[in-house]
């Protein structure tokens, strides 16, 4: 997909297959939509004095034959309420526009943009929506389906009339083809069924980034090299698969070399069937999306060095495969880790803990300005927030401030939950230093205050993506959150988000 600014005076005149005319709901004109509307001989104008179509938001009208124009086509485009809308609403009308304008014929749509929007929406942003959904709603799983290729889109290529052709402008347009790759890329490493994507499928694509980009370098452990290292607790999850886990580590120079990088770290299950405490038969199948936190970490560094943001970013991903045998852990079982604190396992379903937790003190060598650590990692945030909001839990208040604020601005929304003291005597055990599940009650807060336990030293967030990182209802498939939120969050450290 390509995105361009193009300034005319004259859009009637320009050849394309679909241009798109945006109204709000008092279904005003805009100069540039009247030059067309005049081209057309008024007939523009005289369906919206009908009933035909009501500017609401998201609401789509398709005028296939309109004479007078060089486009094939006109697509009406309603914005709803202007004084109403927000980046929700306009993230919500940006999907819905996408989403019926890549199902025409056609390779090229003009998009006319000589509207103004609200203060709480910036046109800057409003660009960067745009060409974010145009990308991330042309991604169609066929990697398994190859007769599902010729439903693919035929649009490439969209233009932004009258759009004034400056460096912000320019830079939110490329920053929302950037992040709806991103999040495509995750989406599709989510999608992958667990026979094809492996931990050494996952180390592969982080090996491929290293070599796309030139200020990516990547680096993968095998479990020799983790044993070497003491990461008995992520091996431990792995005992009973034939799958070798992994460990990556993506460094992305955007910055000096001084900058102190800020790290990103993903859980990489590629498939959880609870182990020896293994999961019920039913949508045991939706467990190949438990890398989810991993594919946001490639997703997420592919978004920054396509923008080249100017910053230092270091992306870990601890993978696994958590399968039953004769080798795998059982409950009951202590552990090791690398931080040199036993751990009893309550629980093998409990394992992205377990995997993350050598994790996070592995980073402490990177002296990260910040860790965030991405996961679906518990079922308890699923009945605390449903599939709407991410969980967003931390022991430093600026940095949970900076990801929720991350998640209004992106539209891809977190909810802070607390981590006290009080939860974390349910993580108490009588035969190690912790133990790995804390029972019913509060089980995405004492998950993280397990993780919090090896972060001591460096600010730290946690991303619980459970209830998030695939559709669970409707079109089944991975989201691809949150790429967004995460890509918001290191634009604004960057200093180059739109506003």
């Amino acid at each position: 997909m390509r995105a361009s600014l193009k300034s005319t005076t004259t859009p009637s005149t320009l050849s394309c297959d679909t241009l798109v005319i945006p109204l709000y709901k008092d279904k005003k004109l805009s100069p540039a939509s009247q030059e067309v509307d005049k081209a057309s001989g008024k007939s523009i104008s005289a369906l919206l004095k009908g009933e035909d179509f009501s500017a609401n938001l998201g609401e789509i009208l398709t005028l296939p034959i309109v004479s007078g124009l060089s486009a094939k086509r006109i697509v009406l485009w309603g914005l709803g309420e202007k004084d109403k809308i927000n980046r929700q609403l306009w993230s919500k009308a940006c999907a819905a526009l996408s989403s019926n304008t890549l199902n025409l014929k056609g390779s090229h749509c003009a998009i006319i943009s000589d509207i103004k929007t609200n203060k709480s929406v910036p046109f800057n942003w409003a660009l960067q929506q745009i060409a974010l959904y145009f990308t991330r709603n042309s991604y169609l799983y066929c990697t398994t389906k190859a007769s599902k290729k010729s439903d693919l889109s035929q649009l490439k290529k969209i233009s932004v009339l009258n759009a004034e052709n400056n460096k912000a402008n320019q830079q939110s347009l490329k920053q929302g083809l950037a992040i709806g790759q991103g999040i495509n890329i995750a989406r599709e490493l989510g999608n992958l069924p667990g026979n094809i994507c492996t931990p050494k499928y996952l180390s592969g694509q982080a090996r491929q980034l290293g070599r796309k980009y030139a200020a990516i370098s990547t680096t993968v452990l095998g479990e020799k090299q983790m044993k070497e290292l003491g990461m008995d607790s992520l091996l431990s999850v792995g005992n009973g698969s034939d799958q070798e886990s992994q460990f990556m580590i993506m460094k992305y120079q955007g910055g000096k070399k001084s900058q102190q990088p800020q790290v990103i770290v993903g859980k990489g299950i590629t498939f959880d069937s609870g182990g020896i405490s293994l999961k019920p038969g039913a949508k045991m199948d939706e467990m190949k999306f438990d890398m989810c936190g991993a594919a946001t970490v490639i997703g997420t560094v592919s978004a920054i060095a396509e923008m080249k943001l100017p910053i230092n970013v270091i992306g870990v991903i601890a993978s696994a495969e958590n399968m039953p045998s004769g080798r795998a852990t059982k409950p009951g079982d202590v552990i090791n880790s690398m931080a040199g604190k036993t751990i009893e396992v309550l629980n093998t379903d409990a394992e992205g803990r377990l995997v993350l937790c050598d994790a996070l003190h592995y980073v402490k060598r990177f002296k990260p300005a910040a860790t965030i650590d991405i996961a679906t990692l518990t079922g308890a945030c699923i009945v605390a927030l449903g599939h709407h909001a991410t969980a967003l839990l931390s022991t430093d208040d600026s940095l949970a401030d900076e990801l929720f604020s991350a998640g209004i601005d992106s539209t891809d929304r977190a909810w802070r939950l607390p981590i006290w003291d009080e939860f974390q005597k349910q993580i108490q055990s009588p035969f190690a230093d912790l133990a790995n599940l804390g029972g019913p009650a509060g089980g995405t807060i004492t998950a993280a205050c397990f993780l919090s336990h090896f972060t001591e030293g460096y600010r730290w967030a946690h991303l619980d993506i459970a209830g998030t990182a695939w559709n669970q209802a409707g079109a089944k498939g991975a989201s691809g959150r949150p790429v967004a939120m995460l890509c918001q969050y290191l634009m604004a450290q960057a200093g180059k988000a739109a506003v």
